[in-house]
């Protein structure tokens, strides 16, 4: 197994969960895996996988490890703040990432050390969608550009990775895991996402959205093979969903309404932009760029 990059932490205590992690993974999930040849055995890469559950971890984490990679996870902060939990991430060499920090300082820094792991040959792990998908069926949602953004700075490929089953185990915002019977994890990893179109070039707006949005697209069509059903004709957006709640919330009527608010969803062919205004079916008028980063939740 390559490890490469070493992003701080301790090597015994990662070699200690090569050994102690995987059984306990195994005896916890059923798994139907493929793909895994697409891993490159050595160099800087970032897998890029679907979110449904916080149980889909440890399946991403054994998956890649099976591949021939030591995972590194971009992890939301507050993980760290977590007693045992924190100093046990620290010591594994995992990267916090402070969602919906204004600290402009801090995400430049936290930009530079994930970059610095890829350079170095480490395989960071990076949920493109930065939280666990709010979809009403579980599709992939509207991702966010940290993925292009540090595919594109360092050259590092994107693996995309989609899988189905975790959600059973521990369905997001649940602390229940449902561990008998053993559920069965399905895991599909494709080629590297073509990012040629939008290599060499400044990273506009244009650029970051674009290159998001064909990484997207080829996680959607893994979980297609997975699922075998189409997804909905546009990727569901939570920035535009709060937004049209919160226009729909504002005038009168009686409470309540869809669980899927007019707006919500992005139509084939439009790019949603943070801060975006939701319009008719969907579509949004972008505002400018959104620099935002990926944070995969421990």
């Amino acid at each position: 197994m390559s490890e490469h990059a070493d992003p701080g932490g301790s090597s015994a205590v990662r070699r200690g969960t090569t050994i102690v992690l995987p059984p306990i993974i195994k005896a916890v999930m059923k798994r139907d895996w493929h793909g895994q040849e697409h891993v490159p055995r050595d160099g800087g890469v970032i897998i890029a996988p679907n979110h449904l559950s916080y149980a889909d971890w440890a399946a991403v984490a054994l998956f890649t490890y099976q591949a021939g990679r030591y995972p590194f996870f971009l992890i939301k902060s507050s993980a760290f703040d977590v007693k045992l939990i924190g100093p046990f991430l620290r010591a594994c060499g995992q990267l916090p990432v402070h969602r919906g920090q204004a600290d402009a300082t801090l995400v430049v820094k936290e930009l530079k050390d994930a970059e610095a792991s890829l350079r170095a040959g480490g395989c960071l792990i990076v949920y493109p969608e930065g939280t666990a998908s709010r979809d009403p069926d579980l599709w992939p949602m509207v991702g966010k550009t940290g993925v292009a953004r540090l595919a594109l700075t360092t050259g590092a490929p994107v693996i995309p990775v989609a899988h189905w089953g975790a959600q059973a185990i521990l369905p997001y915002g649940s602390t229940r895991p449902h561990l008998v019977p053993r559920h069965l994890v399905r895991m599909l990893a494709g080629p590297p996402v073509d990012l040629s179109a939008y290599q060499g070039r400044p990273l506009g707006r244009e650029v970051l959205r674009g290159a998001t949005a064909a990484v997207m697209a080829d996680i959607t069509g893994l979980l297609v093979q997975l699922r075998g059903k189409e997804p909905p004709a546009g990727p569901f957006d939570p920035a535009a969903a709060r937004r049209a709640k919160a226009a729909r919330d504002s005038q009168a009527g009686p409470p309540g309404g869809p669980a899927e608010p007019p707006g919500a969803r992005v139509e084939p062919g439009a790019q949603a932009e943070p801060g975006a205004q939701a319009g008719p079916g969907g579509r949004t008028e972008p505002p400018g760029d959104d620099p935002s980063r990926k944070a995969a939740p421990a």
